[in-house]
């Protein structure tokens, strides 16, 4: 029996299709190489924190970089709102949007997406939008993710899509107001430059690749498009139907203190699913909210892996239905804190990835640890000069039925790249002073879960502040099939004195020259049980 919507295209169109596949996904990728390139922050520069994608007309996604899945799937939203405000009709060559409002398609403030509309003849033939994690775009604490904001008011400039360039340059009025928000203007205007180089070599090439296939492209393009959901419909129609469900839990905060919990229950019928968060928490007055932006990352790095060949387009959202209960932690209302969204989207895509182990279909896999660190820390040198450095800290894969898991990695919607001690040290006055895998942190088992990674960073002037979102200090990644669970996440400070500071899963705290800051991250869960004189045991140990 034919899947739903399955045609085959003209002969025409079919020997467009690849080599147009081709060339649109390696023009994204080098939109996301210029634009880590051209990038002034070490967190875009050197942890690739930024993402680039190429839309059609109407708004759908044509080809995105193989990069930041959780950046990327939010670009989809960002496009749309830029759309809602900015009909096609009212562009002109040379513009270009901008946004990072969490109700009108963004996720957190430091994320700002840029929008370009690509003109041909005249007419509108396709969008870039590149989306990039800022240092600074103010708020209450340096670097824009406060672990204790209640409402996003305290997070930085909140930005609804505005027409940021025109054929005549950069708008002053806009330039004005988003210097004046933040503490690192030269990053921010140098890394808005960078997002800018990404978008004109995204539209210089797409002009060329038009030219190229000729009048049809639009039509090779649904192509394109149709074929992806082609494949994804018959991958998931080759699996049995079924609802599966999972459950996990993220740490509270101060001003959250019992765990919150994420849910989620797939309900898979033909060639369709339904990912449902019905039952996640209530909204929170912390900042770990998660806008649907946000959430449809998540979703859209799961849709991908069930076709992973399909040319990677939108096409793979057309089967699924997402449901987000409104007044969530998955789709909070305004003025709900989002800067953390972070922890809340891993640990929802572990639970999609949980859910669908359990079917006939799914991979058996252990959860992986869920944690991507995020650490401001900034501070003021003895001579009065102003310091800021932003950096991702990874942790352990979970387990499978196949093989152990990856200790130290970015995982599912992650994909961040570790930042070179040398950059750090250069960057601050840091001496980064321990670095390693976090050996034995990875839940016991047939096959052992991956090691999360410790980090001691001593501050060697000054004063300063630290801003640490971190997870599963609390919970943990849990095992499957009788592995045994990762071990915590725990953070804390070495004072000078010899005191030690323990950090919560969120914390924001001063500290001083001479102050040793240490992060270790979670481990990812075991797979499989192992008699008890097996067990290789805990194997932790911690940084001096």
């Amino acid at each position: 029996m034919p899947l739903a919507h399955e045609h085959a295209p003209d002969p025409e169109i079919a020997l467009r299709m690849e080599p147009l596949r081709l060339a649109l996904q390696g023009t994204a990728d080098r939109m996301q190489a210029g634009m880590m390139r051209a990038a002034v922050s070490s967190i875009a520069r050197e942890g690739g924190d930024c993402a680039a994608a190429l839309f059609l007309p109407d708004g759908r996604l044509l080809a995105q970089a193989r990069s930041l899945p959780l950046l990327l799937g939010s670009l989809i939203p960002a496009v749309a709102g830029v759309l809602a405000r900015f009909p096609l009709a009212a562009m002109s060559e040379g513009d270009a949007y901008l946004l990072n409002d969490p109700w009108s398609g963004g996720t957190h403030l430091p994320d700002l997406a840029l929008v370009h509309p690509i003109f041909l003849d005249g007419q509108v033939i396709a969008l870039a939008a590149a989306n990039l994690h800022h240092q600074d775009v103010g708020g209450m604490a340096a670097g824009s993710i406060p672990p204790d904001a209640n409402e996003v008011y305290q997070e930085g400039l909140r930005i609804p899509p505005v027409r940021w360039r025109s054929a005549d340059g950069m708008q002053p009025d806009i330039d004005a107001i988003l210097v004046a928000n933040s503490r690192m203007p030269d990053n921010l205007r140098g890394d808005l430059e960078a997002q800018w180089i990404a978008l004109t070599q995204g539209a210089r090439e797409l002009r060329q690749i038009v030219r190229h296939i000729g009048p049809r492209f639009k039509e090779a393009c649904d192509a394109l498009l149709a074929q992806t959901e082609r494949m994804t419909r018959a991958a998931l129609a080759a699996a049995p139907d079924g609802a599966w469900s999972w459950r996990d839990q993220l740490d509270g905060s101060d001003t959250d203190t019992a765990p919150l919990t994420i849910a989620v229950t797939l309900r898979k019928q033909g060639d369709a699913l339904v990912i449902d968060f019905e039952g996640s928490a209530p909204q929170v007055r912390g900042p770990l909210n998660a806008s649907p932006a946000a959430m449809l990352s998540a979703a859209l790095f799961f849709m991908r892996t069930l076709a992973p060949d399909a040319p990677n387009n939108a096409g793979c959202l057309a089967p699924l239905t997402l449901k987000l209960p409104p007044g969530s932690l998955v789709n909070p209302n305004l003025p709900a804190a989002v800067n953390a969204r972070t922890a809340t989207v891993k640990l929802a895509c572990n639970a999609i990835l949980g859910a669908w182990s359990q079917s006939a279909s799914g991979t058996s896999v252990a959860p992986h640890a869920g944690v991507a660190t995020v650490l401001a820390l900034s501070g003021t040198r003895m001579d009065g000069q102003r310091w800021m450095f932003t950096e991702i800290i990874a942790s352990g894969a979970g387990a499978s039925v196949n093989a152990s898991g990856r200790a130290g990695v970015s995982t599912d919607v992650g994909n961040a790249r570790n930042t070179p001690l040398e950059v750090i040290e250069t960057e601050a006055p840091l001496r980064v002073e321990c670095y390693e895998i976090r050996r034995g942190s990875g839940g016991d088992g047939m096959q052992r879960g991956g090691d999360g990674v410790r980090r001691a960073y001593r501050l060697l002037e000054g004063e300063g502040w630290i801003a640490y979102r971190g997870e599963r200090h609390v919970g943990r990644a849990r095992g499957a099939q009788g592995g045994d669970a990762g071990a915590n996440s725990v953070a804390r400070v070495l004072r000078v004195g010899g005191a030690i500071e323990l950090l919560p899963a969120r914390a924001r705290i001063a500290w001083s020259a001479g102050d040793v800051l240490i992060i270790e991250t979670a481990g990812g869960g075991g797979w499989g049980s192992l008699a008890p004189a097996e067990s290789a045991g805990p194997l932790v140990r911690s940084c001096p």
